[in-house]
């Protein structure tokens, strides 16, 4: 399983953890330090669209006025923070964010 995350972020910490102590095997990919490729990024643009980005957070609103009305790709790209997290692979199956539905659908 793979996650797409920061090391920072306390979902992503809480979602790995508790992922591990179920007996998953956990990569986790701190997109901050190891940002996503160009193809890995229009991956998840396909699988997401514009859910990829969290529109709520500070970082979001930093942005300048011509980020906040590209695509999803070139704020994500120009700033990762501002990707919702977790985004977690598993298998061909993809999930974001650690609600009660992305729990349920990963631990049973």
């Amino acid at each position: 399983m793979l996650i797409y995350g920061l090391s920072t972020c306390a979902v992503c910490q809480r979602a790995r953890k508790t992922l591990e102590s179920q007996g998953k095997t956990i990569e986790f990919r701190d997109v901050r330090s190891d940002p996503l490729t160009e193809g890995e990024l229009a991956e998840l643009i396909t699988e997401f669209g514009d859910r990829l980005v969290d529109r709520t957070t500070n970082d979001y609103r930093g942005l300048n006025d011509w980020l906040k009305n590209s695509e999803a790709e070139a704020q994500i790209a120009a700033r990762p923070k501002v990707m919702a997290r977790p985004v977690i692979r598993n298998g061909d199956a993809w999930f974001v964010g650690w609600d009660e539905k992305v729990q349920t659908a990963l631990l049973g």
